[in-house]
């Protein structure tokens, strides 16, 4: 027999090269890894619902992702953590959609605040691949917002600015020329406490939370992707934080009046054509303390807040008019546990699942949504460090 390797077999052999090659780049797995678990979702296939969650160890010696698969019973098992190969900053940061998904939930974007980057991972059956880091415009950025194709960040260190982005192939991003904006302080002095960006639903304008200026920024997007000039507005509540939008536009914002004990408020707007607010439900009460984090369900009938100081959820109805009413008269429709400092908040890909970083005590908290709104309990997840920062479900 020739001792001379047959072309057939060195192809086989490059397979095998590049096969294991994949696995080293995908990183040493957990209790199962990112291919397993699609696996056993192709077998449970209308079976239920099930997905992933993912959120950042925002840890400043080396950010990494911490991907948990979700089952169809909202269940949570940690699959794999991920290197960004930025750095966190270590303690709360104090916003929200420090992580996020683009709408196909093929691409994952998160804060690197303590390197000043923003790294973009591809989600794929095989797993998580880091696409790149790219700097993000300013220093510490804290908040993220995608549109088809734009991506802006909020920068909160240094006098803070906003800085958009557009989304190549593989996420790759490129820095739109003069798309920073200022924030209420004209970009004087150090930022004035920002602590969210998002995209209005239709994509045409873009609103910022500022907490101890009392004030919400809208910026009107033109078709080339930049922002005008904000348009500066105050809100009906003290410290406006977190906010989420109905699919009809309406505004919600949770309004922690400075952590002051059970007074914190959410209250809704309308967005008018040329940028200012018009209140629709002014500064409605939890009865709890520090409500920062705000999601809604995709049928826009409920939303809920999570209450730092309070260590608790609360929930409220929404109606069409985008006026709010409180689900439970104490405002505790969920609870996390004293000293959790519940943080940011996500719902699963059908709003029947809702997760609760918990940033004191580094967890994750599991409720199913009822048709009521009401929340069950599944499970409590443990092993985040504290001050783990940004969640976001598929």
């Amino acid at each position: 027999m020739s001792n001379t390797l047959t072309s057939t077999t060195m192809r086989k052999l490059s397979a095998i090269v590049y096969f294991f090659a994949i696995l080293v780049a995908l990183g040493s797995c957990h209790e199962k890894d990112f291919l397993d678990f699609f696996k056993e979702i192709k077998k449970k296939k209308g079976k239920g619902d099930p997905g992933f969650v993912f959120t950042s160890t925002n840890d400043p010696s080396g950010n990494e992702i911490v991907v948990y698969g979700r089952h169809a019973d909202g269940t949570l098992e940690e699959l794999n953590r991920y290197p960004t190969e930025g750095e966190g900053a270590g303690v709360g940061l104090g916003s929200q959609n420090a992580l996020i998904l683009d709408k196909g939930k093929q691409l994952l974007f998160v804060v690197n605040a303590g390197s000043d980057e923003i790294s973009v991972f591809s989600i794929s059956p095989q797993g998580i691949v880091l696409e790149e880091n790219i700097d993000s415009g300013g220093e510490m950025p804290i908040s993220l917002t995608v549109y088809h194709r734009l991506l802006y960040v909020l920068n909160a260190g240094g006098s803070g600015n906003i800085t958009g982005f557009y989304i190549g192939n593989s996420g790759s991003l490129t820095p739109i020329p003069g798309s920073t904006q200022v924030l209420s302080n004209n970009g004087v002095g150090s930022a004035p406490g920002p602590a969210q960006i998002e995209f209005t639903p239709d994509g045409k304008t873009l609103v910022v939370t500022e907490k101890p200026t009392n004030k919400i920024l809208t910026y009107a997007v033109g078709n080339d992707g930049k922002p005008a000039a904000p348009v500066i507005n105050d809100s009906a509540g003290e410290t406006p934080f977190g906010f989420a939008f109905t699919s009809r536009g309406q505004l919600l914002v949770s309004e922690a009046f400075g952590g002051a004990e059970n007074a914190g408020v959410m209250s809704s707007y309308d967005i008018n054509p040329d940028g200012t607010l018009t209140v629709i439900s002014p500064e409605v009460a939890t009865h709890q303390t520090a409500i920062c984090w705000v999601v809604i369900t995709n049928n826009n009938r409920y939303a809920y807040g999570t209450n730092t100081g309070s260590g608790s959820v609360s929930g409220y109805s929404v109606s069409p008019d985008g006026s709010l009413s409180l689900l439970d008269p104490d405002g505790r429709t969920g609870v996390t546990g004293e000293g959790s400092s519940p943080t940011d908040i996500a719902l699963s890909n059908n709003s029947r699942f809702l997760y609760v970083l918990n940033g004191g005590e580094g967890s994750i908290s599991a409720f199913e949504v009822e048709n009521d709104g009401s929340l069950s309990d599944i499970d409590k997840y443990d092993g985040l460090p504290v001050n783990a920062a940004g969640i976001a479900a598929k």
